[in-house]
């Protein structure tokens, strides 16, 4: 589903540009002045060290490209052009070795291969798992690497513990992966690049209700413009880690009506705008983060004397 009116769309996306990292909330009352943007890596960053998210994301400070960083940007485009590329009439008969030289073929050969191959063995087997389903209608997503926008109010008691002086409307950005449509229902889908470890699975439902509250949050022009219809909820998410062969999916959780994991990420956003309030941004020791950050050398933790 594509908006006619692309000047409509391309409005709102202007009127909503007018957001930054470098914000001040003294100034939130000058109509001139840009809101807070706030993203999911740019949360993800805060969560994990509020000193490296005012490195990186309010002063801006340069750092260099991490293979993991190179790695993971590569394998997004791949994966992209998979799904762009991927022609379900051609495969719909094919069999499952046909299906999976198919899927192997729509790989580019470099040095993340094996990874890649891994990947294509997963796609052969969930198609014919579809096809198997009579799903092959929903094997394809319905948005591929879309940027989604949209603007809500964080209210000055959202999260007790960092009260806030007012309510703030911010603006609020990601890119999904993939969102599939399953049963009536929007399925937020993270492809990673690192290895699977159970500790990891808190923050993939911190980044999954992020997706939900931009999805559920963005004008109908913003959905339609990335393949979405309006007032379709998120019914479940998930994401597959090819390096662990791991994946996972599960229902998206309700009580009284309202989806649970909402609240957890609208309180860690209330947090960090009690952080712009209070202009202070602590650093969080733990050497296993330190030791690899980017900023270690002009970061206090260089100098601390005991380690979390």
């Amino acid at each position: 589903m594509v908006l006619n009116n692309d000047k409509k769309y391309d409005t709102i996306i202007k009127a909503m540009d007018e957001f930054t990292y470098d914000w001040k909330p003294e100034n939130y009352d000058d109509p001139s002045q840009p809101i807070l943007k706030i993203t999911k890596s740019s949360l993800g960053s805060f969560d994990w060290c509020p000193k490296k998210y005012n490195f990186s994301y309010v002063q801006r400070l340069p750092q260099d490209q991490t293979e993991a960083m190179r790695k993971g940007t590569i394998l997004h485009v791949h994966r992209e052009n998979f799904f762009n590329d991927f022609d379900i009439k051609k495969a719909e008969h094919m069999s499952a070795d046909e299906l999976h030289d198919y899927c192997a073929s729509l790989t580019p050969i470099d040095e993340y291969f094996d990874m890649s191959m891994t990947v294509a063995s997963f796609e052969a087997q969930r198609f014919m798992d579809a096809r198997a389903e009579d799903k092959i209608d929903e094997y394809l997503p319905v948005c591929n690497e879309g940027v989604f926008d949209a603007e809500i109010t964080i209210e000055a008691d959202t999260n007790p513990e960092f009260p806030l002086k007012r309510d703030y409307k911010i603006h609020i950005q990601g890119i999904i992966d993939r969102v599939f449509k399953e049963n009536g229902g929007y399925v937020p889908f993270e492809y990673k690049t690192g290895g699977w470890k159970d500790y990891k699975a808190t923050s993939m439902r911190k980044e999954m209700a992020f997706y939900q509250l931009l999805i559920e949050n963005a004008p109908d022009e913003v959905l339609i413009k990335n393949g979405l219809e309006p007032n379709v909820p998120v019914t479940h998410w998930g994401w597959y880690y090819p390096a662990s062969n791991y994946v996972f999916a599960e229902p998206n959780k309700y009580k009284n009506g309202k989806p649970m994991a909402l609240p957890s990420v609208m309180k860690n956003i209330a947090k960090l705008i009690w952080h712009y309030e209070h202009e202070t941004y602590p650093t969080k020791f733990f050497f296993k983060t330190c030791s690899h950050c980017s900023y270690f050398s002009m970061c206090d933790a260089a100098e601390a004397d005991s380690w979390v």
